[in-house]
């Protein structure tokens, strides 16, 4: 069966329950004093040689998500944070008309936040972050980003339309870079919730997404400066700060994380080690995975273990589905 047609035309997120079984509802504040709503899974008793996992969402989509996914990490003896961007989930305010808020927020503020309380939560443990889709973008956007040990990345990539997938990019076009921002234009946000797609989303985020270009500072703030500077330079030199080890987990039928849109991120990654690792729904026996399954829980012993062997010791597992596409040492 062709590419084209293994690709699905949804992009809703499949109903996982939310899972509060062990992790603690949390609240922080980022800098600029926003609060934001997460959980955190936690071992008793400090441990120097445990690590904590920040686990960075996708774009609008509910921390929730990833529950079952943060208990799988805590069972392998990590403790965990998951947390919601500034307008999203546990993080929203009572309404999203005229809310401010955009990626490098997500990445600057929310993202720096989560990270700076898992450090203080577990003071003198290895810090690593599992990002998802936009998440990995965020990374490089965080100014405590250099404190990172290692990353694992799902689809990570920044929405450059001419990255989409072939099969899928007219509908994606329609759907992301034309409806989208209509309706934001509408509402004064998107109310992506009653259509079904995913949570309602600010839209400082939407304009990002459905104007991004190939080099992301020739969009995001490029007329904005700091102390006589270009805002956006500022922010492609901070992705320089990262030097953790990063494993970029692509899915062969996510027409959001292609191979051009991984590598096209990954390319910012300029002080970081990375392997770009792809996977094909056929390799695990699936008939699709997407870009949002990887955390769904029957994938726990096929894809999970992917990310576990690479958060452990920066490796694979022992004969991993899938295959090494491209592999940067620095």
């Amino acid at each position: 069966m062709g590419r084209e047609h293994r690709i699905s035309e949804r992009t809703r997120l499949e109903a996982v329950p939310q899972t509060t079984r062990r992790g603690a509802a949390l609240r922080m504040q980022a800098a600029d004093g926003m609060g934001l709503g997460g959980q955190m899974w936690r071992h008793a008793g400090p441990s120097r040689m445990r690590p904590v996992v920040v686990i960075a969402p996708a774009t609008s989509v509910h921390s929730r998500y990833y529950g079952r996914f943060a208990e799988y990490l805590f069972e392998q003896g990590f403790d965990v944070l998951t947390f919601d961007y500034r307008g999203i989930g546990l993080s929203r305010p009572p309404s999203l008309r005229g809310f401010r808020a955009d990626w490098v927020d997500w990445g600057e503020k929310d993202l720096d936040a989560a990270l700076r309380h898992a450090e203080a939560e577990c003071p003198g443990q290895p810090l690593h972050v599992v990002a998802h889709s936009i998440g990995g973008f965020a990374i490089g956007l965080a100014p405590a980003n250099a404190r990172i040990r290692r990353i694992v990345t799902v689809g990570a990539q920044y929405a450059h339309w001419r990255d989409y997938d072939r099969a899928a990019r007219a509908r994606m076009i329609v759907k992301w870079h034309l409806v989208m921002p209509a309706l934001t234009a509408l509402f004064g946000y998107f109310p992506a919730r009653r259509l079904g797609w995913m949570e309602d989303t600010p839209a400082g985020v939407v304009r990002d997404w459905s104007r991004m270009a190939a080099r992301f500072e020739d969009s995001v703030r490029p007329r904005q400066f700091v102390a006589g500077a270009r805002e956006a330079d500022l922010l492609v030199q901070r992705f320089s700060q990262v030097t953790a080890p990063i494993l970029a987990i692509g899915l062969d039928d996510d027409p959001h994380g292609t191979p051009e849109a991984i590598r096209r991120l990954l390319a910012y990654f300029t002080a970081s080690p990375w392997r770009h690792w792809h996977v094909m729904p056929s390799d695990i026996g699936a008939v699709s995975i997407g870009h949002f399954a990887f955390f769904h829980d029957r994938f726990r012993e096929t894809l999970w273990p992917l990310a576990l062997a690479w958060l452990r010791e920066a490796e694979s597992p022992e004969a991993p589905p899938g295959r090494l596409l491209v592999r940067a040492l620095r």
